[in-house]
């Protein structure tokens, strides 16, 4: 099976790990904190705060932001599950603004004065262009779980300069692994203490080190990166740009080779921008027949996303007449083809060769 997604771990991962793990930190210590300057550094924003997930990160990110009861935080349809839940996790309202079509993002042009917050995904690793948005909300929580690395026409994805927070994920088929993580970037300190309170308890992040007294002094979690995580993290870093660059070359290598297919070929990136191709996200004709033949073939597959407004969870979800055509046309063809930093060119040719018969199977 050639999956759809995988991490790339080589010798300099495991001797960081090793080097943790002969050492005198395990959980949060030294490495966490040279892990997130280096990720802030990298971003060009001023702080990072690190997470047990992406899911902790964008829950953290609303708490923090003062969302609640009473308030509808926007976000598109065709996206993971989470990046609507942690509103609800808040005690906030999820509301969806349908996809942009022509870049599978969420259509900037429905934010309207009266979004007070939006949750806009870049998806697949394709930046939002936050600094064309015709108005600004109160909060703009970038969901960038897809698109480190990647950078929009003004600027890279995690700077926040057209926007409160960001959020990363580190799972391992994403742009780097911490085997499981997350992380919010900012330059707002009071954003970044209080992310840093939120993540472990709630617990004055200020406090005497040399003093046995805390406080607690608001709710907050166990949401904590280790230094076995941060470890690999920090060494996956160093080699971000070469993943992106990587997974651009085969994103260009799929683009020759499946134009003369019948089937639609995801949105590139505009000129100056630089896609971060988490996802190489195809549409084809037949899809439910055409996924299980691949899967049966060898070729790992997947769907990205079943859209929010799918879900039993999402009942809540105030939906506009007409429902969210875009998302909904989007999704009835997407598949995601195998993507990822160590795919090689034969490999990428036994996907294509397979797509292509299948294709003329039921065609």
């Amino acid at each position: 099976m050639i999956p759809y997604g995988r991490q790339q771990v080589d010798a300099a991962d495991i001797a960081a790990v090793e080097k943790v793990l002969k050492g005198d930190w395990l959980t949060s210590g030294p490495a966490v904190t040279q892990f997130e300057e280096a990720l802030a550094d990298y971003v060009g924003a001023n702080y990072a705060v690190t997470f047990s997930s992406a899911t902790a990160a964008l829950h953290a990110a609303c708490a923090v932001a003062g969302l609640g009861p009473g308030d509808l935080v926007h976000t598109s349809p065709l996206t993971f599950i989470a990046s609507a839940n942690c509103a609800r996790y808040v005690g906030a309202t999820p509301a969806l603004i349908d996809i942009d079509p022509s870049t599978f993002n969420i259509d900037t042009n429905q934010i309207t004065d009266n979004i007070q917050a939006v949750i806009p995904v870049h998806y697949a690793g394709l930046p939002v262009e936050l600094g064309a948005l015709p108005t600004r909300p109160r909060v703009i929580i970038e969901d960038a779980s897809h698109a480190l690395g990647a950078r929009s026409t003004t600027e890279k994805v995690g700077s926040t300069t057209h926007s409160d927070m960001c959020v990363f994920s580190f799972h391992p088929v994403k742009p780097i692994t911490t085997g499981e993580g997350g992380a919010v970037t900012t330059n707002n300190a009071d954003y970044a203490q209080a992310l840093t309170e939120f993540r472990s308890h709630g617990i004055n992040a200020n406090r005497d080190p040399l003093s046995w007294e805390y406080n607690a002094a608001t709710l907050g979690y166990n949401y904590r990166l280790t230094d076995i995580q941060a470890a690999m993290g920090l060494s996956q870093l160093g080699k971000i740009d070469r993943f992106i660059a990587e997974r651009n070359a085969i994103a260009e290598r799929y683009r020759e080779k499946l134009s003369v297919l019948p089937l639609e070929l995801p949105p590139a990136a505009p000129a100056g921008a630089l896609h971060g191709y988490h996802l190489f996200a195809i549409r084809v004709p037949q899809r439910r027949e055409v996924f299980a033949e691949l899967r049966k073939r060898g070729i790992g597959v997947q769907v990205h996303y079943v859209p929010v407004h799918h879900h039993g969870v999402s009942s809540d979800i105030e939906m506009p007449p007409g429902g969210y055509p875009h998302a909904d046309s989007v999704y009835s063809g997407l598949i995601s083809i195998p993507t990822f930093p160590g795919l090689t060119e034969l490999e990428q040719d036994i996907v294509v060769a397979t797509l292509a018969d299948v294709l003329e199977l039921h065609g």
